[in-house]
C-alpha cells in the first residue's frame, strides 16, 4: 500500500505532456508589468489604512477611559481605580477620613514645624507625605510629583497598605 501511495504522489507532481508543453504565464515576464508606483501606491494604501485603523483604537480608547473632576471628589475616585489596578487596598472612606485629617482636603498643605520639616523633609500634600516615602512607594503611572494629589494618594495608600495592611487601617499620622 505505501508503495502505490507513493507512485500516486509522483504521478501528482509530474505534469503531464501537454502541461509540460504550455508556457509559463508567471514569473520574470508578469512581474515585469508590475510598475513600481504601483507597488508605493498600494504600500501607501496599506500604511493609510492602518492609520484609520489606529485613531480609531485610540478613539474608542479615550471614549472607555474614565472622565475625573479636578477635585478632592475625582482626585480619590481615580487613586482607587489606579489603586484597584495596582492591587493596592483601600477604600474612598478610609482615604477621605485620613486626607480630612491630615491636610483638610488642601493638595498644597504644607508641614513647615514638625520633625520631618526640622530634618528639611516636610511633609506634603493630602496625605502629608515626605519626598523620601513618596520616592520609595511612588505608584507607576502617576506623576512623579509629591504633591499631585492623585500620585500623592496612591503613593501614602501604597506606603500605608505595606505598613498597616491598607490606608483603612490608618486612624493617627502614620
Amino acid at each position: 500500500m505505501c508503495a502505490a501511495g507513493a507512485a500516486a504522489v509522483a504521478l501528482t507532481l509530474a505534469p503531464s505532456p501537454a502541461q509540460a508543453a504550455e508556457p509559463a504565464t508567471h514569473g520574470v515576464s508578469a512581474a515585469a508589468t508590475v510598475s513600481a508606483a504601483g507597488v508605493f501606491a498600494q504600500a501607501d494604501a496599506i500604511a493609510k489604512k492602518a492609520e484609520k485603523a489606529e485613531k480609531a483604537e485610540k478613539a474608542e480608547k479615550a471614549e472607555k477611559a474614565p472622565s475625573y473632576p479636578d477635585n478632592l471628589d475625582g482626585w480619590i475616585r481615580e487613586a482607587l481605580d489606579i489603586m484597584k489596578a495596582k492591587g493596592i487596598p483601600g477604600t474612598y472612606e478610609g482615604l477621605h477620613r485620613n486626607i480630612m485629617r491630615e491636610s483638610g482636603g488642601d493638595p498644597d498643605a504644607a508641614n513647615g514645624w514638625d520633625i520631618n520639616a526640622q530634618n528639611g523633609t516636610p511633609s506634603k500634600g493630602l496625605l502629608q507625605v515626605i519626598q523620601p516615602t513618596f520616592d520609595a512607594y511612588h505608584v507607576a503611572g502617576t506623576p512623579q510629583d509629591l504633591t499631585d494629589p492623585v500620585a500623592n494618594i496612591t503613593a501614602a495608600a501604597n506606603y500605608a497598605a505595606d505598613k498597616y495592611g491598607s490606608i483603612d487601617n490608618v486612624d493617627s499620622a502614620y
